[in-house]
């Protein structure tokens, strides 16, 4: 049996009847180990709402359950900036947790729960996951009751969704990779005050790509203290620089949480040849591609007037005048030569940054829709 939602159609990979028949043997195994124990079960919403119904049916001994949510820091779901638990509204200390989840993947978005998790105190905390992609995981903490090994594909149904549809399906369904739509990789290009902040945000929201800014990713890394993220912290407060190979780790972290999306756009990465060579090795290995770069092209004066107003209006008090002389000069001297890189390529696409920004979205959009 196969559906359709949108672009994409997918195939049954666990039907009903298998769902529940486990389902019914972890309840077994948690009746067995948790009887007796002060337990709250925790859902992660949105996705674990049918595993956590199910599983509440099927339990015996006495517990609470309550539905929790993460959330963006800043509230834009594209930055990947971390994200906090809320709706805890009762304490947990000394409690056993068990925390619901409808997929454990790369394991990050776990380790961010179990972090937060801790300082409400609880005696225990135990994952249950449905699914488990088990080539994805990339963490060292136990996945205590699992209902599915999973490979490392893009998946729907019982509560999981694609754009928000296809939560209600009783079964597990796979992208049938076959009729995956083209994806676009994006390269946004241009010195400091270019406005590719401005135009990034327009391009995420027509065409559903996923933003990918190394200083979001790194912060992510650092503030909710992964290995990769104590790595960076370690140079960051030395003053250093981030090695490439550890931010092309993180990268493709990030590759791996978004598999079956439209597409991603790079910002700030690549800046030098040598990380947009490595980074086509990343993509490769992925089976992806750069569909092309846009670069945003102003003049230097311009440049100089939009960042002095900016440091302004904005309250940016690293953009002095002698600052955004250095950083311009660093942009031309370092990394402009990267849009040699994709020309020689037949990949870049130079856009006139000046003007009104719909005129200029409008250019842009025309150059996407070649992708």
């Amino acid at each position: 049996m196969t559906v359709k939602i949108k672009d994409k159609k997918f195939k049954v990979a666990i039907s009903s009847e298998k769902i529940q028949k486990r389902v019914s043997e972890i309840a077994q195994e948690m009746n067995q180990k948790l009887a007796g124990k002060d337990v709250v079960l925790i859902s992660i919403l949105n996705g674990s709402f049918m595993f956590a119904s199910d599983l509440m049916k099927k339990i015996t001994f006495d517990a609470k359950i309550t539905f929790l949510k993460l959330a963006s820091y800043d509230a834009d779901a594209s930055t990947g900036k971390v994200k906090r638990l809320i709706g805890i509204n009762e304490s947990l200390k000394d409690k056993t947790v068990v925390v619901i989840e409808d997929i454990v993947d790369t394991g990050i978005t776990m380790e961010s729960i179990l972090w937060q998790l801790k300082g409400y105190q609880p005696k225990e905390v135990i994952i249950a996951s449905l699914l488990f992609k088990k080539e994805a995981f990339k963490k060292d903490y136990k996945i205590d009751y699992i209902g599915f090994d999973m490979p490392n594909e893009f998946l729907i149904g019982y509560g999981l969704d694609y754009d928000g549809y296809g939560r209600n399906y009783g079964e597990i369904y796979s992208l049938i990779l076959g009729e995956k739509k083209e994806i676009n990789n994006v390269l946004l290009f241009g010195a400091p005050g270019s406005g590719k902040g401005t135009q990034s945000k327009e391009i995420i929201k027509k065409y559903n790509l996923v933003h990918l800014s190394t200083g979001d990713i790194l912060r992510y890394a650092i503030e909710t203290n992964t290995k990769l993220g104590q790595e960076a912290k370690q140079y960051m407060d030395r003053g250093g620089f981030v090695p490439d190979k550890l931010v092309l780790d993180l990268i493709e972290q990030r590759l791996e949480m978004n598999i079956g999306t439209s597409g991603f756009i790079f910002d700030g990465f690549p800046r030098t040849v040598e990380q947009a060579k490595s980074l086509d090795d990343l993509m490769n290995k992925k089976n992806l591609n750069i569909s092309g770069m846009i670069a945003l092209d102003v003049e230097i004066p311009e440049l100089k007037q939009r960042l002095l107003k900016r440091a302004k209006t904005g309250n940016r008090v690293d953009d002095t005048p002698e600052i955004i002389e250095n950083r311009i000069r660093i942009y031309k001297e370092k990394t402009a030569p990267v849009m040699e890189y994709y020309k020689e390529r037949n990949k870049l696409h130079v856009i006139n940054g000046s003007g009104k920004i719909d005129d200029i979205f409008k250019e842009i959009s025309k150059i996407m829709d070649t992708f």
